[in-house]
């Protein structure tokens, strides 16, 4: 796949983090993270590529901030890999908000954005979603800024945050879908690949300078106090 190597993707993170800090950088890494972790148990997917798309997948948010529409995100990380010359990395950037192909599914209304609306449905019915885009759709709904939680709790945290739409419940089931196509995958749960996952849900662990995601991104394993 035509993806930056990982000190690439962490240039290009902490580059979009100087440009607009804030939790989606910690969201990125927590991501990158959970994608190595299981795509380590899955026979046809690489570790490594995994986590640098995991890492990029809200790489357009490095062009956020106070009145830019949420969904602009998932169009400028896509122009912007692209440009760089990474198309299977842009891919990730637009199919990851959408483990159902329709555009209304989007957490936030498109607004003025109706040409790059049709243009992204238009991108959606004619591709095929490989294992890495179904990967990453997973991670992202699991993934906390704090760490890796359980899928519920993340998509609550989406819906208080946003609220519902006529595509909502779909796309739950849909994200319960993937999680359960990855479980076979990797011959159990997920979450048994997923350090820190219960106590960043239940909030039973103090955070230590193991359980940041920085260090979660580095594989270290969380201390238990």
């Amino acid at each position: 796949m035509n993806v930056p190597g990982i000190d690439a993707a962490h240039a290009i993170l902490e580059d979009g983090a100087k440009r607009n800090p804030g939790p989606w950088v910690d969201h990125c890494r927590v991501a990158g993270a959970a994608a190595r972790a299981i795509a380590g148990g899955h026979p046809a997917l690489d570790g490594e590529v995994a986590y640098v798309l995991g890492l990029l997948h809200d790489i357009g948010r490095r062009s956020g901030g106070p009145g830019v529409a949420d969904v602009r995100h998932i169009l400028d990380g896509h122009a912007y890999l692209s440009e760089l010359g990474f198309p299977d990395a842009a891919q990730i950037c637009l199919t990851h908000s959408f483990p159902i192909k329709e555009v209304a599914a989007f957490a936030t209304p498109w607004g003025e954005l109706q040409p790059e609306r049709h243009r992204v449905q238009e991108f959606l019915d004619g591709v095929e979603y490989s294992g890495y885009d179904r990967l990453i759709q997973l991670c992202d709904s699991l993934a906390l800024p704090s760490g890796p939680v359980l899928l519920e709790k993340r998509l609550v945290d989406v819906a208080l945050r946003h609220g519902f739409n006529a595509h909502t419940l779909a796309k739950w089931r849909a994200f319960l879908e993937i999680k359960q196509e990855f479980d076979a995958a990797v011959g159990g749960s997920i979450y048994a690949e997923l350090e820190g996952v219960v106590e960043n849900t239940f909030g039973v662990l103090k955070t230590t300078a193991t359980t940041t995601p920085s260090a979660l991104a580095e594989g270290v394993q969380p201390r238990r106090e």
